[in-house]
């Protein structure tokens, strides 16, 4: 329970625990914005990390920041920032397909404590729908983002195909929330209300797949009906 806590003061409250991190380790916050990035995208039990929220709010610690009217660099570099996160979310799916391709689709056959059926499912179910593309848009819905690449590898998607996918997808992920967080993280409004701006990143990323799931539901009860 300490642990969840923790984790959802973490989420939102990322300007302060970034404070904290950029302060007490300099150069190494790079190092474990990389692992954050990396264990959310590369493995199917830790979907519950923070993915769009935190690049919005790493580029947003990237911006030149105003102090005493002076303009000065922001903690992290830019350049630096989009292209580790990319390699990070670039290496977490291609681990993530290795693991479903091991897998294989024996996966689906019952639950298993951090991998529900009904998750990989669904996810299959989106992935049907949309095609190779879902690779591309599930960067930007947290939960399927984490299963897709591992639905993609348990069958459903030859190797080459898969990686043209998660370069495109990846690339406009992370560069898309670091540079918006670089542009308007720092804007006094946004800077000053932090927590309800990635609360408000949450709730949209969450929104498609809830929205899903109320259709789905409506559509069962009309044919039971």
């Amino acid at each position: 329970m300490e642990i969840i806590k923790y984790l959802i003061d973490f989420i939102l409250h990322l300007d302060v625990h970034l404070t904290e991190i950029i302060n007490n380790y300099g150069v190494w916050a790079y190092a474990i914005l990389f692992l954050i990035i990396f264990v959310e995208t590369g493995l199917v039990v830790m979907p519950f990390l923070p993915g769009d929220s935190l690049l919005f709010a790493a580029g947003a610690f990237a911006a030149p920041q105003i102090i005493n009217g002076q303009h000065v660099d922001g903690p992290f570099n830019i350049y630096y920032l989009i292209g580790l996160l990319f390699i990070a979310a670039f290496l977490g799916d291609t681990l993530n397909y290795a693991i479903g391709n091991w897998f294989g689709p024996k996966v689906f056959q019952k639950d298993y404590r951090f991998l529900k059926r009904e998750y990989l499912l669904k996810t299959e179910e989106f992935y049907h729908k949309h095609g190779g593309k879902t690779i591309i848009f599930a960067r930007f819905i947290p939960i399927i983002r984490t299963f897709a690449p591992f639905i993609a590898g348990v069958g459903t998607m030859k190797y080459g195909r898969f990686i043209t996918y998660n370069i495109v997808g990846g690339f406009i992920w992370v560069a898309g929330f670091v540079v918006a967080g670089y542009l308007f993280g720092n804007i006094p409004a946004v800077k000053k209300n932090f927590t309800l701006v990635i609360f408000a990143i949450i709730i949209l990323s969450v929104l498609p797949p809830i929205l899903e799931v109320v259709k789905h539901k409506m559509k069962q009860r009309r044919v039971n009906a």
